[in-house]
Protein backbone atom coordinates (compact mmCIF):
# COMPACT_ATOMS: atom_id res chain seq x y z
CA UNK A 1 0.00 0.00 0.00
CA UNK A 2 0.96 3.23 -0.92
CA UNK A 3 0.26 6.85 0.65
CA UNK A 4 -1.35 9.08 -1.36
CA UNK A 5 1.43 12.36 -1.90
CA UNK A 6 -0.45 14.94 -3.09
CA UNK A 7 -2.65 15.45 -0.13
CA UNK A 8 -1.90 16.02 3.43
CA UNK A 9 -2.08 12.71 5.12
CA UNK A 10 -2.94 12.33 8.67
CA UNK A 11 -2.33 9.58 10.94
CA UNK A 12 -2.78 8.70 14.56
CA UNK A 13 1.23 7.32 14.13
CA UNK A 14 3.94 8.15 12.44
CA UNK A 15 7.17 6.39 11.89
CA UNK A 16 10.55 7.69 10.18
CA UNK A 17 12.46 5.43 9.37
CA UNK A 18 12.34 1.46 7.89
CA UNK A 19 14.95 -0.07 9.77
CA UNK A 20 14.62 -2.71 12.26
CA UNK A 21 13.26 -0.29 14.85
CA UNK A 22 10.99 1.29 12.47
CA UNK A 23 9.37 -1.41 11.22
CA UNK A 24 8.84 -3.10 14.64
CA UNK A 25 7.15 -0.28 16.37
CA UNK A 26 5.44 -0.50 12.83
CA UNK A 27 4.26 -4.22 13.46
CA UNK A 28 3.31 -3.16 17.50
CA UNK A 29 1.36 -0.15 16.70
CA UNK A 30 -0.68 -1.93 13.76
CA UNK A 31 -1.67 -4.49 15.46
CA UNK A 32 -2.92 -1.86 18.41
CA UNK A 33 -5.33 -0.88 15.48
CA UNK A 34 -3.81 2.85 14.85
CA UNK A 35 -3.21 1.99 11.07
CA UNK A 36 0.38 3.58 11.37
CA UNK A 37 2.07 5.56 8.43
CA UNK A 38 5.64 4.35 7.99
CA UNK A 39 8.08 6.58 5.76
CA UNK A 40 10.97 4.86 3.92
CA UNK A 41 13.35 7.66 3.85
CA UNK A 42 16.31 7.26 1.51
CA UNK A 43 17.44 4.28 2.34
CA UNK A 44 14.45 1.91 2.05
CA UNK A 45 14.89 -0.96 5.05
CA UNK A 46 18.41 0.60 6.65
CA UNK A 47 21.34 0.03 6.91
CA UNK A 48 20.63 -3.61 7.10
CA UNK A 49 20.02 -3.72 3.06
CA UNK A 50 23.57 -3.15 2.63
CA UNK A 51 24.28 -6.37 4.51
CA UNK A 52 24.40 -9.64 3.38
CA UNK A 53 24.44 -12.28 5.46
CA UNK A 54 22.88 -11.99 9.06
CA UNK A 55 23.69 -14.33 11.42
CA UNK A 56 22.97 -12.94 14.40
CA UNK A 57 19.36 -12.26 14.63
CA UNK A 58 17.02 -14.89 16.19
CA UNK A 59 14.89 -17.27 14.27
CA UNK A 60 17.38 -17.70 11.65
CA UNK A 61 19.29 -20.45 11.96
CA UNK A 62 20.52 -20.72 8.83
CA UNK A 63 21.13 -16.84 8.88
CA UNK A 64 19.14 -14.64 6.40
CA UNK A 65 20.65 -12.09 3.96
CA UNK A 66 19.96 -8.79 5.40
CA UNK A 67 17.99 -7.22 2.28
CA UNK A 68 15.86 -10.18 2.59
CA UNK A 69 14.79 -10.35 6.51
CA UNK A 70 14.01 -6.61 5.84
CA UNK A 71 11.52 -7.28 3.38
CA UNK A 72 10.17 -9.99 5.34
CA UNK A 73 9.58 -7.17 8.53
CA UNK A 74 8.02 -4.88 6.05
CA UNK A 75 5.55 -7.52 4.58
CA UNK A 76 4.34 -8.56 8.56
CA UNK A 77 4.11 -4.78 9.12
CA UNK A 78 1.99 -4.38 6.12
CA UNK A 79 -0.31 -7.34 7.00
CA UNK A 80 -1.37 -5.98 10.02
CA UNK A 81 -2.13 -2.40 8.39
CA UNK A 82 0.22 -0.18 8.01
CA UNK A 83 1.06 1.90 5.19
CA UNK A 84 3.70 2.78 3.36
CA UNK A 85 5.05 6.65 1.73
CA UNK A 86 8.28 6.20 0.35
CA UNK A 87 9.68 10.01 0.76
CA UNK A 88 12.24 11.53 2.33
CA UNK A 89 10.93 14.26 4.96
CA UNK A 90 12.82 17.26 4.31
CA UNK A 91 11.14 19.35 7.18
CA UNK A 92 9.51 18.67 10.77
CA UNK A 93 7.56 20.84 13.30
CA UNK A 94 6.65 19.71 16.51
CA UNK A 95 6.07 22.90 18.28
CA UNK A 96 2.21 21.88 17.82
CA UNK A 97 -0.18 19.35 17.54
CA UNK A 98 -0.68 17.63 15.04
CA UNK A 99 3.52 17.33 14.42
CA UNK A 100 3.98 18.32 10.35
CA UNK A 101 6.26 16.46 8.32
CA UNK A 102 7.15 18.00 5.04
CA UNK A 103 8.22 15.52 2.72
CA UNK A 104 9.54 15.65 -0.92
CA UNK A 105 6.20 14.68 -2.29
CA UNK A 106 3.72 15.68 0.21
CA UNK A 107 3.09 16.42 3.57
CA UNK A 108 2.30 14.34 6.40
CA UNK A 109 1.01 15.49 10.09
CA UNK A 110 0.76 12.98 13.12
CA UNK A 111 -0.82 12.76 16.96
CA UNK A 112 1.97 11.02 17.72
CA UNK A 113 5.17 10.36 15.97
CA UNK A 114 8.09 7.80 16.20
CA UNK A 115 11.20 8.89 15.33
CA UNK A 116 13.66 5.73 13.66
CA UNK A 117 16.15 7.54 11.39
CA UNK A 118 19.24 5.70 12.50
CA UNK A 119 22.66 6.60 11.96
CA UNK A 120 25.09 6.26 8.70
CA UNK A 121 28.42 5.00 9.38
CA UNK A 122 31.30 7.35 8.77
CA UNK A 123 33.58 6.14 5.46
CA UNK A 124 37.42 6.99 4.90
CA UNK A 125 36.51 7.54 0.97
CA UNK A 126 38.73 4.95 -0.04
CA UNK A 127 38.46 3.67 -3.51
CA UNK A 128 36.23 0.26 -3.86
CA UNK A 129 34.98 0.73 -0.23
CA UNK A 130 31.51 1.01 -0.44
CA UNK A 131 31.68 -1.29 -3.76
CA UNK A 132 33.00 -4.09 -1.35
CA UNK A 133 30.46 -3.38 1.78
CA UNK A 134 29.25 -6.64 2.75
CA UNK A 135 31.92 -8.83 0.67
CA UNK A 136 35.34 -8.16 3.11
CA UNK A 137 34.32 -4.44 3.99
CA UNK A 138 32.09 -3.63 7.08
CA UNK A 139 31.48 -0.92 9.53
CA UNK A 140 30.40 -3.10 12.11
CA UNK A 141 32.65 -5.76 14.06
CA UNK A 142 29.78 -7.14 16.54
CA UNK A 143 27.93 -7.95 13.66
CA UNK A 144 30.75 -9.25 11.07
CA UNK A 145 33.49 -10.34 12.68
CA UNK A 146 32.64 -14.42 13.05
CA UNK A 147 33.04 -14.35 9.32
CA UNK A 148 36.45 -14.13 9.29
CA UNK A 149 37.79 -16.49 11.65
CA UNK A 150 41.57 -17.49 11.01
CA UNK A 151 41.98 -14.53 8.59
CA UNK A 152 43.79 -11.50 8.23
CA UNK A 153 41.58 -8.68 9.58
CA UNK A 154 42.58 -4.65 9.12
CA UNK A 155 40.80 -1.85 11.03
CA UNK A 156 40.85 1.86 10.34
CA UNK A 157 40.49 4.41 13.12
CA UNK A 158 42.30 5.82 15.96
CA UNK A 159 39.76 6.15 18.93
CA UNK A 160 38.14 3.93 21.27
CA UNK A 161 35.73 2.89 18.73
CA UNK A 162 38.59 1.48 16.82
CA UNK A 163 40.60 0.55 19.52
CA UNK A 164 37.57 -2.10 20.61
CA UNK A 165 36.92 -3.30 17.32
CA UNK A 166 40.16 -4.71 16.76
CA UNK A 167 40.42 -5.92 20.41
CA UNK A 168 37.40 -7.92 20.07
CA UNK A 169 38.17 -8.80 16.38
CA UNK A 170 41.35 -10.84 17.54
CA UNK A 171 39.13 -13.42 18.51
CA UNK A 172 38.46 -14.62 15.42
CA UNK A 173 41.24 -12.51 13.53
CA UNK A 174 44.70 -14.50 12.95
CA UNK A 175 46.43 -11.61 12.63
CA UNK A 176 45.26 -7.74 12.83
CA UNK A 177 46.47 -4.34 11.69
CA UNK A 178 45.10 -1.20 13.36
CA UNK A 179 45.62 1.29 10.57
CA UNK A 180 45.99 5.21 11.94
CA UNK A 181 46.69 8.24 10.00
CA UNK A 182 48.85 9.92 12.83
CA UNK A 183 51.16 8.37 14.81
CA UNK A 184 49.70 8.82 18.45
CA UNK A 185 46.06 6.87 19.13
CA UNK A 186 43.08 9.42 20.24
CA UNK A 187 42.02 6.54 22.38
CA UNK A 188 41.48 6.69 26.24
CA UNK A 189 44.85 5.07 27.65
CA UNK A 190 43.22 1.70 28.68
CA UNK A 191 41.61 0.88 25.72
CA UNK A 192 45.22 2.04 24.27
CA UNK A 193 47.04 -0.33 26.24
CA UNK A 194 44.59 -3.53 25.36
CA UNK A 195 45.45 -2.87 21.97
CA UNK A 196 49.79 -2.59 22.65
CA UNK A 197 49.57 -5.59 25.11
CA UNK A 198 47.37 -7.81 22.62
CA UNK A 199 50.21 -9.92 20.49
CA UNK A 200 47.76 -10.31 17.65
CA UNK A 201 47.81 -6.68 17.30
CA UNK A 202 50.15 -4.83 14.79
CA UNK A 203 49.70 -0.48 14.33
CA UNK A 204 50.26 0.64 11.14
CA UNK A 205 51.66 4.25 12.07
CA UNK A 206 51.20 7.17 9.75
CA UNK A 207 48.96 5.22 6.74
CA UNK A 208 46.20 5.95 4.92
CA UNK A 209 44.12 3.44 3.27
CA UNK A 210 44.01 4.43 -0.44
CA UNK A 211 41.73 1.53 -2.15
CA UNK A 212 40.00 -1.66 -0.97
CA UNK A 213 41.69 -4.45 -3.49
CA UNK A 214 39.53 -7.61 -4.46
CA UNK A 215 35.70 -8.09 -5.93
CA UNK A 216 32.13 -8.89 -4.96
CA UNK A 217 33.38 -12.61 -6.17
CA UNK A 218 37.24 -13.10 -4.29
CA UNK A 219 35.87 -10.98 -1.06
CA UNK A 220 38.91 -8.50 -0.05
CA UNK A 221 42.08 -9.50 -0.75
CA UNK A 222 44.14 -6.67 0.55
CA UNK A 223 44.31 -2.81 0.97
CA UNK A 224 46.66 -0.22 -0.70
CA UNK A 225 48.30 2.18 1.82
CA UNK A 226 49.70 5.63 1.47
CA UNK A 227 52.35 7.01 3.91
CA UNK A 228 50.81 10.24 5.33
CA UNK A 229 54.32 11.62 5.29
CA UNK A 230 56.35 10.36 2.69
CA UNK A 231 53.36 9.58 0.21
CA UNK A 232 54.97 6.07 -0.46
CA UNK A 233 52.44 3.69 -1.44
CA UNK A 234 52.44 -0.34 -0.02
CA UNK A 235 50.16 -3.44 -0.36
CA UNK A 236 48.53 -4.89 2.57
CA UNK A 237 47.12 -8.29 2.07
CA UNK A 238 43.89 -8.85 3.90
CA UNK A 239 40.64 -10.59 4.14
CA UNK A 240 38.60 -7.37 5.58
CA UNK A 241 38.61 -4.02 6.65
CA UNK A 242 36.76 -2.88 9.65
CA UNK A 243 35.88 1.28 8.90
CA UNK A 244 35.94 2.21 12.90
CA UNK A 245 35.38 6.33 12.69
CA UNK A 246 32.23 6.44 13.99
CA UNK A 247 28.58 7.18 13.10
CA UNK A 248 26.81 9.86 12.03
CA UNK A 249 23.33 9.98 13.83
CA UNK A 250 20.24 10.98 11.42
CA UNK A 251 18.97 13.79 13.34
CA UNK A 252 19.51 17.28 11.62
CA UNK A 253 15.77 17.30 11.17
CA UNK A 254 15.69 17.88 15.02
CA UNK A 255 17.79 20.33 15.75
CA UNK A 256 16.96 22.62 17.94
CA UNK A 257 13.40 20.78 18.70
CA UNK A 258 14.09 17.86 20.18
CA UNK A 259 17.24 17.24 23.12
CA UNK A 260 20.12 15.90 21.79
CA UNK A 261 23.90 14.71 23.13
CA UNK A 262 27.29 16.31 21.93
CA UNK A 263 27.07 14.08 19.56
CA UNK A 264 23.78 14.58 17.42
CA UNK A 265 22.05 11.40 19.11
CA UNK A 266 18.36 11.74 20.59
CA UNK A 267 17.69 11.64 24.47
CA UNK A 268 14.81 10.30 25.66
CA UNK A 269 13.07 9.80 29.41
CA UNK A 270 14.77 7.43 31.51
CA UNK A 271 13.41 4.18 31.07
CA UNK A 272 11.21 4.94 28.46
CA UNK A 273 11.58 5.84 24.60
CA UNK A 274 9.78 8.93 24.89
CA UNK A 275 11.30 12.93 24.46
CA UNK A 276 11.00 15.94 25.97
CA UNK A 277 8.04 16.42 23.62
CA UNK A 278 4.68 14.52 24.68
CA UNK A 279 4.20 12.17 21.78
CA UNK A 280 7.20 11.88 20.81
CA UNK A 281 9.57 8.60 20.54
CA UNK A 282 12.95 7.55 19.72
CA UNK A 283 13.92 4.47 18.48
CA UNK A 284 17.21 2.62 17.11
CA UNK A 285 20.30 4.10 16.32
CA UNK A 286 19.73 7.91 16.46
CA UNK A 287 19.20 6.84 19.90
CA UNK A 288 22.13 4.59 20.57
CA UNK A 289 25.43 4.88 19.98
CA UNK A 290 26.31 1.72 22.39
CA UNK A 291 25.13 -0.93 20.70
CA UNK A 292 23.60 -0.74 17.35
CA UNK A 293 22.27 -4.22 16.55
CA UNK A 294 19.46 -5.07 14.62
CA UNK A 295 17.82 -6.78 17.70
CA UNK A 296 17.97 -3.96 19.61
CA UNK A 297 16.83 -1.82 17.59
CA UNK A 298 13.60 -3.66 16.70
CA UNK A 299 13.52 -3.79 20.68
CA UNK A 300 13.36 -0.31 21.33
CA UNK A 301 10.93 0.20 18.52
CA UNK A 302 8.73 -2.07 20.61
CA UNK A 303 9.27 0.49 23.58
CA UNK A 304 8.44 3.07 21.05
CA UNK A 305 5.21 1.98 19.62
CA UNK A 306 3.83 0.77 23.21
CA UNK A 307 4.67 4.17 24.57
CA UNK A 308 2.88 5.82 21.72
CA UNK A 309 -0.08 3.18 22.23
CA UNK A 310 -0.48 4.27 25.68
CA UNK A 311 0.46 7.86 25.44
CA UNK A 312 -2.17 7.87 22.69
CA UNK A 313 -4.30 5.81 25.03
CA UNK A 314 -4.38 8.40 27.99
CA UNK A 315 -5.52 11.57 25.24
CA UNK A 316 -8.57 10.01 24.19
CA UNK A 317 -9.21 7.53 26.47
Amino acid sequence: MSASTNQVNHHKVIILGSGPAGLTAAIYTARASLSPLIIHGPLAGGQLTTTTDVENFPGFPEGIMGPDLMQLMEQQATRFGTTVAVDTIVKANLSQRPFTLTGQSGTYTCDSLIISTGAAPKYIGAKNERELLGYGVSTCATCDGAFFRNKVIAVVGGGDSACEEASFLTRFASKLYLIHRRDSLRASKIMQQRVFNNPKIEVLWNKGVLSVEGSKKDGVTGLTLQDTITKEESLLPADALFVAIGHTPNSSLFQGQLDMDENGYLLHKPDSAETTIPGVFVSGDVQDHVFRQAITAAGSGCMAAIGAERWLEAQHG
